[in-house]
C-alpha cells in the first residue's frame, strides 16, 4: 500500500472520530432545552437527536463544499495529505479537552482553526477573505441574530398566550419543544456533518483520489452514520451547562430558543453556505430568551466562560493543529 493511500485512511479515520467527537460535543444543542423542561427524557432525547442528525446530513452539500474548497489550498501530495490530517487532529484536541471542561465551544470553529492553523505551519495557502466572509462574520453575526429574535420570540408568544390555561399552554409548549428539537437536530446534521464530508473530499482531492466536483455517496453515508452515533453516546456535561445553569429554563423558552436557533442554521446552510456554530447560535439563543425575566435571571459567570471558550475555540485549535504538524514534521513525515 503507497503513503498516500494510508495518510489518507488515516484522515479518513480521524475525520470520522472528529464527527463522533462533534456528536456527543454537540448533541446537547439539540435537546438540552427539551431535557431540562421535562419535555423529553434523557434516551428519548438522544434517540431523535441522533435520527435528525442522521437526516439532516443529506440535505444539502454547500457546507460541505465550502469546507473542502473555500478554507485552504494544499498542494496534491503527501505533504498536502499531512496538513489535513495535523488539521483533524488539533481540533480533536480541543474538542475533547473542551467536552472535559464542560464548555460548549464550537466544533465548527475547531476545525477551521484546526485547518488554518495546519496550513500555516505548512506555508500553504488560506483563503482569508474566505475565513472573513464564511467563518468570521456568522461567528459575530449568527449569536447576536440568535439572542435578539430569540428575546424578541419569547416575549411574543408570552403576549399571545398570556390568558391561556398554564396547564394546556405547558402541554401545548412540551409538544412544540419536541417538534423544535427534532428540527434544530435536523439544522445540526445539516451543518455540521458536512463540514467532516468536506474535510474527507478534501483529503480525497489532495490524495489524488477524486475530482472534488460532488461528495461521494459513501463519504456522506459515513459521515452521517458517525455523528449519529456519537449523538446518541451523549453530552451530558455540556447538557447540563446548556440547559440548566445559564437559566433556569421552561416550555416558552425552550420551544423559542430552539426554533430561532434552527431557523438560523437551516438559512446559513442552504442559502450561505456557511459553516456556522450550532453551540454558539443555541446557547445565544437560550441567553436571549431568558434574558425576557430581566438581566438577573441569566447566569452571567457560567456565560463569561462560554464566550471565553468562543473566543479562544479559534486561536486555540489552530494552535493545535500548527503544533500537531510541527510534531510530524520533527518526526520525519512528508
Amino acid at each position: 500500500m503507497s503513503t498516500s493511500y494510508l495518510l489518507v485512511i488515516l484522515i479518513v479515520t480521524c475525520a470520522l472520530v472528529f464527527d463522533y467527537t462533534n456528536g456527543f460535543h454537540d448533541a446537547a444543542n439539540s435537546i438540552a432545552t427539551s431535557i431540562a423542561t421535562k419535555a423529553l427524557k434523557a434516551r428519548t432525547a438522544l434517540a431523535i437527536a441522533a435520527i435528525g442528525n442522521l437526516v439532516g446530513a443529506f440535505i444539502s452539500e454547500g457546507v460541505a463544499k465550502t469546507v473542502g474548497k473555500g478554507i485552504i489550498d494544499v498542494e496534491t501530495s503527501n505533504a498536502g495529505l499531512v496538513v489535513v490530517m495535523a488539521a483533524l487532529l488539533g481540533a480533536i484536541s480541543w474538542n475533547l479537552l473542551t467536552w472535559w471542561l464542560g464548555l460548549p465551544s464550537s466544533s465548527s470553529h475547531a476545525l477551521i482553526g484546526g485547518l488554518v492553523g495546519s496550513a500555516l505551519a505548512a506555508r500553504e495557502v488560506v483563503h482569508w477573505q474566505g475565513v472573513i466572509d464564511k467563518v468570521a462574520i456568522p461567528m459575530v453575526i449568527s449569536p447576536i441574530v440568535g439572542l435578539s429574535l430569540a428575546f424578541l420570540l419569547t416575549l411574543l408568544l408570552q403576549f399571545i398566550f398570556r390568558n391561556a390555561k398554564r396547564s394546556r399552554a405547558g402541554k401545548g409548549f412540551r409538544v412544540g419543544q419536541i417538534v423544535a428539537a427534532g428540527t434544530m437536530s435536523l439544522g445540526h446534521g445539516l451543518q455540521d456533518a458536512q463540514k467532516t464530508m468536506g474535510v474527507i473530499t478534501l483529503a480525497l482531492v489532495v490524495g489524488g483520489l477524486h475530482s472534488g466536483d460532488t461528495i461521494p455517496v459513501w463519504v456522506k453515508v459515513s459521515a452521517a452514520v458517525a455523528i449519529s452515533l456519537g449523538t446518541y453516546a451523549g453530552g451530558w456535561r455540556i447538557m447540563k451547562t446548556l440547559g440548566k445553569r445559564m437559566i433556569e429554563m421552561d416550555p416558552i423558552r425552550g420551544v423559542a430558543s430552539q426554533s430561532v436557533a434552527s431557523g438560523i442554521l437551516f438559512i446559513m446552510a442552504i442559502h450561505f453556505k456557511a459553516p456556522i456554530s450550532t453551540t454558539h447560535t443555541i446557547t445565544s439563543s437560550i441567553i436571549g430568551a431568558g434574558a425576557t425575566r430581566g438581566l438577573k435571571w441569566v447566569r452571567w459567570k457560567i456565560v463569561k466562560n462560554i464566550l471565553a471558550a468562543w473566543v479562544l475555540t479559534l486561536p486555540a485549535a489552530a494552535l493545535c493543529g500548527a503544533l500537531f504538524h510541527m510534531l510530524f514534521r520533527f518526526l520525519g513525515m512528508p
